[in-house]
This record gives C-alpha cells, structure tokens and sequence, in this order.
C-alpha cells in the first residue's frame, strides 16, 4: 500500500490521522477508567491516569492524590496503581517491603485477589459496554424497521417512474406474498434481474397493483474502505448502470459479474447527479464471514447495496435496544475470533489483519461517512479492544487474569521471576504481532 492511498476525498491524511487519534483516545480512555473505578470501588489506589505515552503536555492531581494527565503519543493509555513498578501493572506482592498493612492493601499486588480481578477484568468490560451502549443510542435514534415492509420514502431510480408512496405497505412482489420483513427480503433476492418488478400494496383502505424498481437495485449506498471502488472514486449515491458495456438491473447482478472476473479491471458505467460517470477498477481477492460461520473468499470491489426505499421505522424501547445492541457486540466479536482463526489455520489469508495504518484509513473512511459511520465504527474497535485484551498473554489483561486464576487455584501468585519472563515473553509476542499487521498494512493488496 503506497501512503497516498492513505488520503481520502474528504479532507486529506490530517484528518484521516485526527480521525483515528480521537476514536482511539475515546476507547482508551473508556477501557483505562474501567480500571480506575473499579479498582478505586476495589480499595486499590491509582497514582497516575495517563491518556497517550511519553513526556507530559498536561496533567493535574485530583483530591485523591492521582495524577491525571495527557500524554505527546495518543497511541494508547494506562493506569499506574500504587506498588505498581511500570505502567503494565508489574510487580510483585514480595516487592512491597517496607509498607504497612494498610499502604499495602492499597496497592494493586497486595489488594485482596477478588479486587485484583475485578479491577483488571474492568478494562475490557468497560469497552463491551461502550460498544453495546453505542449500538443501543444509535438504534434509539434511527430506529428499527417495523415488522411489516412499509415504504418510508422512495430513492428513486433513473428510467423508472415511481409508483410507490410513503406508507405503502408491500403485500406481495411477483405474486409472492411478503407478511413480513424478512420474508420480503427473501422474496426481493428471488427476483429476477429486471429493472421493473411487480408489487401490491395496501394504500390505506385500498390494495393496489403498480410496477415499480427492483427492491435490491444497484444503488451504491456505502464505498468500503480501502477498496477498489474507493481508489476509483465511487460514491455513496451513485447508481450502476453498466459494467463493461453490459447493462444491471439489480445488485446481485453486479455482484455476480464482479465475482466471475478473476480480478480483471472492470469499467463501471455509473449515474451520479443526472450525469454519467464512467471509472475503471480492479476487483480484489476479499475473504468474507459466513452467517452460518466460516468464511468464503471472493471476488469484491467493495460496494454495499441499499433498498430502492427507505423502510419505515419504529423507535424501539430501551430494553430492545440494549438487547439488540449486546447482539451485535457479539456478533463483532465472534466474527474476529473466527477471522483471527481461520488465519492461524491458514483457511484465509493473513492479510486479513491490519495494522495501525489500516485502521487509520477505516477511521478517516467511516469519519467521511458521517457521524453515525464513525460512531458506529468506534463501537466496533472498543469490542475488538476489549476482546483482544482478554487474550490469555502476558502484559495483556487476560495475561493478568490468568495469573490471578493460577493463584485461585494454588493458593499463592506465580513467583517475581516468573512474572517477569511471562510479561518479557508477552511483551515480545504483542510487539512481533504489532510489526506483522504493520507489515500488513505495507505490503499486502
């Protein structure tokens, strides 16, 4: 990847750079404070609470005696509990010589081992609740679509004369019934490739047949980062009406055409404003996440398709919400365990990870999206945070947890030199991680 490519349409590498800096600030700050309350609950002291690394720009002491400042490197953040010997929480109960029994249990190592594994737990907690929180606030927003498929607005396609309403509820497409959504989405991939399909629709106490778009026409709704069709300058918006001269009438069209070019440069007629555009890009190899589980490899140059019509919606309760939001925390997670499986096994490329350079171009891709794409987009990273710290390696929280298990179980800490070859083999393992995603992010397509 050549570092021009790393400058988006919407305001250039500043802001891409500034785009991942506060997405990143806001997660670290949510994951760092999860341990500082809890282990201030807990009874553990937090001398300092530090927001990126290096020489201090800015800091202040609280009345509780702990210093709060801001960093020069906005790459990341700690807490530094009393006892503490380094920011990663190092340390030994037998280092505390010299304390009393009260300074003691004021200190991570010497806290009782339940305050120790709430207070390192809290840290990726804290992250899965940001995530779900934010999930929930956007659906509470933007609602959900209501079971039955009703018309909320009509997009409008270009050759076809709109005959659906606002409120329109759909009763059938081509003579398949549609009761609810998901069996109108059934029905909708089911059609065939025409520009023009048939509907009934309830109209308030009327039921009438019209001929309007295909649901699922190709209509760009969103331009994924980091794509062929970002670099060749495809919009949100944009309708495609061809691909190499050959007219599409649905999007599953284009993605078929797509998939069966074995990576050959393709030319994308497209409407764009009344205008017609015409970009040529090259598909790429893309490994894609199953529902059902695994993944499948494919062609793609990097389009999401929308509805011909907004759906109406409703305004979920708070419950629902939280639910719904807990969901797809879930799903966030499970689909990146399986992705970060299928490398380890070989079953997809590993290029499939990125490093900091990638998620820089996602942050400032999701940013000119808008502020619902990146608020979106730091729910997604704070899930990914919070269960990458929970891995079982030493430095990393689950590393922590580990330890306090070993104890449970045996009654006493692994040793002071123990500790300190774990972290050392931990530490090397997060940095060569670290250099192969930023490899990654340099070499790979």
């Amino acid at each position: 990847m050549e570092l021009i490519n790393l400058i988006p349409s919407f305001g250039g590498l500043a802001y891409t750079i500034l785009a991942f800096v506060l997405a990143l600030l806001i997660i670290v700050f949510v994951h760092e404070y999860g341990h500082y309350i809890v282990g201030r609950w807990s009874g553990i002291h937090a001398e300092v609470f530090s927001l990126g690394f290096g020489p201090v720009v800015w800091s202040r002491i609280d009345r509780r005696g702990t210093r709060w400042q801001i960093a020069v490197l906005p790459l990341g953040g700690y807490v530094k509990f009393f006892g503490d010997s380094n920011a990663a929480s190092a340390g030994h109960v037998d280092e505390l010589g010299g304390l009393t029994a009260e300074q003691r249990r004021a200190t991570m190592h010497g806290a009782p081992l339940w305050a120790r594994t709430a207070t390192v737990a809290a840290g990726p907690v804290f992250n899965f609740i940001l995530s779900i929180l934010v999930f929930a606030g956007v659906l509470l927003a933007n609602g959900v679509a209501t079971d039955a498929p009703t018309v909320g607005s009509v997009r409008g396609m270009p050759g076809v004369t709109a005959e659906l309403q606002p409120g329109d509820r759909i009763l059938a497409l081509q003579g398949t019934e549609t009761p609810d959504f998901a069996t109108f989405l059934d029905a909708a991939a089911a059609l065939p490739a025409q520009a023009v399909v048939e509907y009934r629709v309830a109209r308030g106490d009327a039921t009438v047949d019209l001929r309007d778009s295909h649901p699922l026409p190709p209509l760009v709704d969103m331009v994924q980062p980091d794509s062929a069709a970002r670099e060749a300058g495809v919009q949100a918006g944009d309708v495609v009406l061809a691909v190499d001269g050959t007219p599409v009438a649905t999007f599953s069209q284009l993605r078929e055409i797509v998939g069966q070019s074995d990576g050959s440069a393709l030319t994308l007629t497209l409407m764009r404003d009344g205008r017609q555009v015409e970009l040529e890009m090259q598909p790429r190899r893309v490994d894609l996440p199953l529902a059902e589980g695994g993944f499948e490899t494919r062609w793609l140059i990097g389009l999401t398709g929308a509805l011909y019509f907004e759906p109406e919606t409703r305004r979920p309760g708070i419950g629902e919400s939280i639910l719904l939001g807990a969901e797809q925390s879930w799903n966030v997670a499970t689909t990146s365990l399986s992705g970060l499986w299928h490398m380890v096994t070989g079953a997809i490329s590993s290029c499939n990870l990125r490093g900091p350079i990638g998620i820089a171009e996602t942050s400032g891709a999701a940013a000119s999206a808008g502020i619902t794409s990146f608020i979106l987009f730091i729910a997604m990273l704070s899930t990914a945070v919070g269960m990458m710290n929970l891995f079982p390696v030493p430095v990393l929280d689950g590393g922590h947890l580990v330890f306090y298990a070993y104890e449970a179980v045996t009654g006493k800490p692994p040793t002071a030199k123990a500790l300190r070859v774990l972290m050392a083999v931990g530490l090397a393992a997060i940095l060569s991680l670290m250099v192969f995603a930023l490899t990654n992010d340099l070499f790979c397509p």
